[in-house]
């Protein structure tokens, strides 16, 4: 598959916890799976790379990489190609996460590379400002993640909403056809009413599901009040 359906979309970052690596990743993607099944919630998972092959073999689940690097084929050690995660399975990628921030001309390279694949490009920003600037470079989502709160368990949703409505309005006066997801501390079924309800279509998390004790009653949760 492509294009995802916009709305409501869950994506989850698998970063590098161990409960989400190897054997555990695959069971969290069957599980993120067996939710959007259950729910028709739109689903995605973002493995570590070596994961991305088993994975997107075993579910029908869109798989995105974490992050791919702006480079060529050639001698680029410890680089990841847009075309070798494409060809591993993946759909899409996360682009400038607050754990992996790229130069502005890094950023355009792999929002073209990957819309020249027909891939989703998730563009993850920190501000509004920001934000428009991301617009300009025409992503398919735009994820809003001020970076001291991801990991915090307090979303961005409540503690800093006009982060996310200013990014919404910015995007859209921008450029209606971009998304705009909301990242940072959410992990339950209010923060995710609370960032649709600010105009976002959907959220991008990570710790508040992975390493919960039970994830897939942790993604109906999340899930559950839309």
């Amino acid at each position: 598959m492509n294009k995802i359906k916009r709305t409501p979309i869950v994506i989850l970052n698998f970063k590098t916890y161990l409960e989400s690596t190897g054997k555990n990743a695959l069971k969290l993607a069957i599980a993120s799976e067996l939710v959007a099944e259950e729910t028709g919630v739109n689903m995605v998972v973002a493995p570590q790379s070596p994961d991305i092959y088993s994975i997107s073999n075993e579910v029908k689940i869109p798989v995105f990489a974490q992050h791919v690097d702006a480079v060529n084929s050639g001698g680029h050690t410890g680089s990841t190609l847009v075309e070798c995660v494409e060809e591993a399975g993946a759909v899409g990628s996360l682009i400038n996460h607050s754990e992996q921030r790229m130069k502005l001309a890094d950023i355009d390279v792999v929002v073209k590379k990957t819309m020249e694949k027909n891939m989703v490009s998730v563009l993850c920003t920190n501000n509004i400002e920001t934000s428009a600037a991301a617009a300009t470079l025409k992503p398919d989502f735009v994820a809003i993640e001020p970076p001291e709160l991801i990991g915090s368990g307090i979303p961005v949703s409540k503690a800093e909403p006009e982060i996310v409505e200013g990014t919404v309005d910015i995007i859209h006066e921008i450029n209606p056809k971009i998304g705009v997801l909301c990242g940072a501390g959410i992990s339950t079924g209010d923060d995710m009413k609370a960032a649709l309800d600010l105009g976002a279509e959907g959220v991008l998390l990570a710790s508040g599901i992975i390493l919960a004790e039970d994830p897939k009653e942790a993604l109906l949760n999340l899930v559950s009040k839309i």
